[in-house]
């Protein structure tokens, strides 16, 4: 007997779990199918999350109800902040999780929700008709009918593993592909593209050589992720080493036995994470590499080594781990391997996930061309929440590029045409100042109020927190600090500063030859504030003149987005634009006047000219 929900999933990696885990707790009847249920939200590659942009991802999903950041909290056994040479805004917070038990609260997590049901098998077939979709066939015979169905299939779509010359079908080392499932996205028009990704060695944390690495300790205290998280704490240690001049010569005289470089491997890797081959090759003045040494988890023998992921044959492995200093006993537990699979090319669904022409289906997560475990859980939550309000005659979630990393995220895959695996930086997001990790609750959490996933309770501490902040910064703009000898020498003291007239509270946290944090720590009036309350208004305090000038930028691109492009606008027809602008136009199919300006090779004069079109049509049927 067929089985009925309101909604299938089909995977269950990071995406998977927080499309299921949305929908389900929005109201709808999921269900979740894998392949194998004791590997939910596995983390194949370093089980680290967050950093530079990546980082933003995890804050803004968690403000928005996600899991991610609330499991990473209660797994994650070290916290650092990246990036903090810089400004604020560009910080990525990053732990390093245990991996067991991280798959663990994940799936603890899921089992709990309401409406929620797990369900092991292949799918292998969507099942469509006049209306759009219906649902999914099951290898076994089985199907869940449903009207939309949210396809997460990570790395394993027709899925091939290579280490060395070795090859052997997978999706993940000692699991099964999904094997027809492509030529069912195929058969429905849908065009598939080949990538790859790789892996790294993982040794016996007792075969190594600590005392000639550099240790990494984590930050002090530590950061949470979420904000249903009231403290966390560091419990290990991480390393740091470097491949010597040698590991060059060793991977050079075995390049062609590696599968990426002897044609064996066709599809395309990730440009920012890239294999020692690929370093090697592309970087050939630089003898060194860097090389992070992170374990697996607390319990666990296994070291992850962060910045040598391989696919060459067993045997050069060997010798490279042993070149490098520190690891010249390691014990090798699990070769490194490269993954080939099939992805859909992003830009043929809508910022909505749902894939175009195809009413009902939608994808999210390394299905859409992506790599990291944040971007995937990203994806895969609006994929959820877009299948949900559908269901519920809602209008979807699309978050603007000046609204959030998520909505940079959604907005480059779809309207731009990537060759290579998708990652998010801070530099991807052109209103990065306004959209720091500090400001993800104060930008997003109503957002999650209204979709049913945050508590209304936790955005009121979140808005008198926010109202506090406010309260303080009013107190530092109107506090006057004159130049008394008192006073001089305590600034002297705390600050380093000479003050020579007089100024406020706030203008002197703002001079940057002087230690703001330090200074605002010894403030009474910073006291009603706790340490990240500091942090925060200390930045704004420092970059208000940015801020208000993105805040303007930020209400045009705004303004823009109320202008929708009608879906079947002749854009051919309109004066003035260049064959190559229509050419683009048509294949980007802009949803509004900002998506347009987005658009790769749009000038502003064809925005402006668009523009004009579109009013002056307004003003037509007015």
């Amino acid at each position: 007997m067929d089985a009925r929900f309101d909604l299938v999933v089909v995977g269950g990696g990071h995406a998977g779990c927080e499309a299921a885990a949305a929908a389900s707790g929005m109201g709808l009847e999921v269900a979740l199918v894998t392949l194998d249920r004791r590997m939910l939200a596995e983390m194949p590659c370093n089980p680290a999350v967050g950093g530079v942009g990546k980082g933003h991802l995890v804050a803004e999903l968690d403000a928005l109800g996600g899991l991610q950041g609330l499991v990473t909290d209660r797994a994650g056994i070290q916290f650092r902040v990246l990036n903090r040479s810089r400004g604020p805004a560009v910080w990525g917070p990053r732990a390093q999780c245990d991996k067991g038990l991280y798959r663990r609260l994940m799936a603890h997590l899921v089992a709990r929700r309401r409406g929620l049901v797990l369900v092991e098998g292949e799918v292998e077939e969507v099942l469509t008709g006049d209306a759009g979709v219906e649902g999914v066939g099951l290898a076994d015979g089985r199907r869940i009918l449903a009207p939309a169905v949210v396809l997460t299939t990570g790395t394993f779509l027709d899925g091939l593993l290579h280490v060395g010359p070795d090859r052997s079908p997978g999706g993940r080392l000692g699991e099964r592909p999904s094997r027809r499932l492509g030529r069912s996205l195929r058969a429905l028009g849908l065009e598939l593209r080949r990538y790859k990704t790789g892996t790294p060695p993982r040794l016996a944390r007792r075969s190594l050589d600590y005392g000639r690495m550099i240790g990494q300790d984590g930050d002090d205290p530590p950061r949470p992720f979420s904000f249903r998280s009231r403290a966390v704490r560091n419990r290990c240690r991480c390393w740091l080493t470097r491949t010597p001049p040698v590991v060059q010569r060793i991977i050079g005289d075995n390049l062609d036995r590696s599968p990426l470089f002897s044609g064996v491997i066709s599809g395309v890797g990730p440009r920012y994470c890239p294999s020692i081959e690929d370093k090697v090759v592309r970087f050939p003045h630089h003898e060194e590499h860097t090389v992070f040494v992170e374990p697996e988890g607390l319990r666990t023998e296994s070291m992850y080594l962060n910045g040598l992921s391989t696919s060459l044959p067993r045997d050069v492995q060997e010798r490279v781990v042993r070149a490098v200093p520190g690891l010249e006993r390691a014990v090798v537990l699990r070769y490194g391997y490269a993954v080939e699979y099939d992805v859909v090319v992003p830009n043929q669904v809508t910022h909505r996930l749902e894939a175009r022409g195809i009413r009902g289906l939608y994808l999210g997560g390394q299905l859409l061309g992506t790599s990291g475990y944040e971007e995937a859980a990203a994806l895969g939550f609006l994929a959820g929440v877009n299948a949900a309000r559908r269901h519920r005659g809602e209008a979807g979630l699309v978050l603007g590029r000046e609204d959030a990393y998520l909505g940079v995220l959604v907005d480059d895959l779809v309207g731009r045409d990537h060759l290579e695996p998708y990652r998010m930086f801070s530099s991807r997001a052109e209103h990065r100042l306004a959209l720091g990790v500090d400001s993800a609750r104060e930008r997003l959490m109503a957002r999650g109020v209204e979709l049913g996933l945050v508590p209304q309770s936790a955005h009121e501490r979140q808005a008198r927190r926010r109202e506090m902040r406010e309260v303080v910064r009013r107190r530092l703009e109107e506090g006057r600090v004159n130049p008394d000898p008192t006073t001089r020498d305590w600034l002297r003291g705390v600050a380093g500063v000479e003050l020579n007239a007089p100024t406020t509270w706030a203008g002197l946290l703002r001079r940057h030859d002087v230690d703001a944090e330090r200074v605002a720590a010894e403030l009474p009036a910073m006291r009603e504030l706790d340490a990240e309350g500091r942090t925060v208004l200390v930045a704004r305090l420092r970059y208000q003149g940015y801020l208000d000038r993105h805040e303007r930028e930020r209400e045009r691109v705004r303004r823009l987005r109320g202008v929708v492009i009608p879906d079947d606008i002749p854009y051919g027809d309109i004066p003035g634009l260049s064959r190559e602008v229509v050419e683009r136009l048509c294949r980007a199919r802009p949803g509004t006047l900002a998506e347009a300006e987005g658009v790769p090779g749009v000038t502003p004069a064809a925005v402006a000219i668009l523009a004009g079109r579109l009013t002056a049509g307004q003003r037509g049927g007015a």
